[in-house]
């Protein structure tokens, strides 16, 4: 089964309003291959997965964080970003590149040389670079003359982007660091808000198995890997004590807190997600499906302390009902009461892990796929898009270690939501994949082959 590297962090930090946010939302756009946008949530992009010329990364906009104006630079960034600075491989550090440096200004660079991080200096808003003679001012900062931009003009994006890529590759992340690599091994990440219960699974599956072989420090310092095998199928668990909330900084930091826990379902197959029935569901909850899903990993949703339920069989309805509501786009994820006290259940884990394995390793010939298109667009053809009508030209599987489909399609851009959704819901109905996440792809078929291709 696939595993996959800790992938990189990139941090864009700076002062309010030097143009954090906007650049993020640049480099995700801009010639660059991203996740897809997930439709049904309502979360703050502050993290986006991105891919430049085959390495992988995850991009982290700062930008999102409430400043406490009363106090200085130092004290900001030492609160809020210093999460972000602290987990980044590489920041990008950013001024605005028209006005002088200030005290905070050398303060915040300070905090940068102190960590030894990888800095990209970055001045924006300069549209001509020979025009702003304070550039220079900028070099008694200590990171030299700063990459100079315009990112409300998109001047000089590119090189920004060639200068990441270089400073990814120098420091050793390169294809084969964040690639996708295949072994016998399932890799389980247990997520979810402290106190949910995860450690307490966790132990409670190796007290039961006794066949805990090695402790194996994590990519992280929250996250640890531990290695057990069960009837001739290993396992490693991931357990992170992520997640965690810090007195009066406490949206700020929950905002970053899922650093770890990215990058833990990053590595994993399959995410079990610990809900605490006691407390119930709650927003970051649902933050954090919506990674699990961008990621197309295998789920699990844990119930977890099922063992203080009065009347088990109408508490479990009622909650049925609030995942189907609250989760509704995760309506494939097997649910489990559980409960780490008594061991409820918990066999039942690593035996539905096993199914999601098996499901998430099956093929589908290409004949039947064809079928499939062509069943389901006469069942129920797509929307027009003005009067210009969606034709499919075929359907095929990749080798992906998740499942992962591409239609050929006359514009992909005109294939709305609603009509992907509904190909996945009949695509479920008809071949399975319970319990993992589905990757479909639209490609736009060559329009020199358009004339004389014959649609489905």
């Amino acid at each position: 089964m696939s595993s996959q590297h800790k992938l990189p962090f990139i941090a864009i930090v700076g002062k309010p309003n030097v143009g954090k946010s906007s650049l993020f939302n640049r480099v995700v756009g801009q010639k660059i291959a991203i996740t897809s946008e997930l439709p049904g949530t309502t979360r703050d992009r502050v993290f986006r997965k991105i891919d430049i010329n085959g390495l992988q990364s995850i991009l982290v906009d700062t930008g999102g964080l409430e400043f406490n104006k009363k106090e200085n630079i130092e004290a900001d960034m030492q609160s809020q970003s210093h999460i972000a600075i602290n987990e980044a491989d590489l920041v990008l550090f950013m001024v605005d590149g028209r006005a002088l440096p200030t005290k905070d200004d050398l303060d915040a660079a300070q905090i940068l040389r102190r960590k030894s991080k990888k800095v990209i200096f970055i001045a924006n808003k300069i549209d001509h670079p020979q025009n702003h003679e304070s550039l220079n001012t900028w070099t008694e900062l200590g990171f030299g003359m700063p990459h100079w931009i315009s990112v409300i003009h998109n001047k000089n994006v590119d090189g920004l982007i060639h200068q990441i890529e270089t400073h990814l590759r120098s420091f050793g992340w390169d294809e084969e660091n964040t690639a996708t690599t295949t072994n016998n091994t399932v890799k389980i990440a247990l997520i979810g808000r402290p106190n949910a219960g995860k450690s307490s699974i966790v132990n409670s599956l190796l007290g039961q198995e006794r066949v805990i072989v090695s402790d194996v420090p994590g990519t992280t310092r929250d996250s640890i890997d531990i290695e057990l095998s069960k009837d001739n199928q290993h396992y490693t668990l991931i357990d992170t004590a992520g997640l965690r909330r810090r007195g009066k900084i406490e949206q700020g930091i929950e905002k970053f807190s899922s650093f770890r826990t990215i990058d833990s379902i990053e590595r994993s197959d399959i995410v079990c997600l610990v809900l605490d029935y006691s407390v119930g569901i709650r927003a970051q909850d649902l933050h954090i499906s919506s990674y699990i899903l961008e990621a197309h990993k295998g789920l699990i949703i844990l119930i977890n302390k099922s063992d203080l339920m009065e009347d088990k069989e109408a508490e479990r309805d009622r909650i049925g009902r609030i995942l189907k509501s609250r989760f509704d786009f995760l309506s494939w994820a097997p649910v489990l009461f559980v409960s780490a006290k008594n061991g409820r259940n918990l066999d039942l884990v690593l035996e539905t892990s096993q199914h999601i394995v098996f499901e998430r390793r099956r093929k589908i010939d290409h004949e039947q796929l064809v079928d499939f298109i062509r069943e389901k667009f006469h069942k129920h053809q797509p929307p027009l898009v003005g009067h210009n009508k969606v034709n499919f030209y075929d359907m095929v599987q990749f080798d992906a270690a998740t499942p992962t489909f591409q239609f050929t399609v006359n514009k992909a851009e005109n294939v709305h939501f609603s009509y992907r959704r509904y190909l996945e819901n009949e695509f479920r109905a008809d071949f399975g994949f319970d319990g993992t996440a589905i990757n479909f792809l639209f490609k736009t078929l060559d329009p020199k082959l358009l004339k004389k291709a014959k649609p489905i």
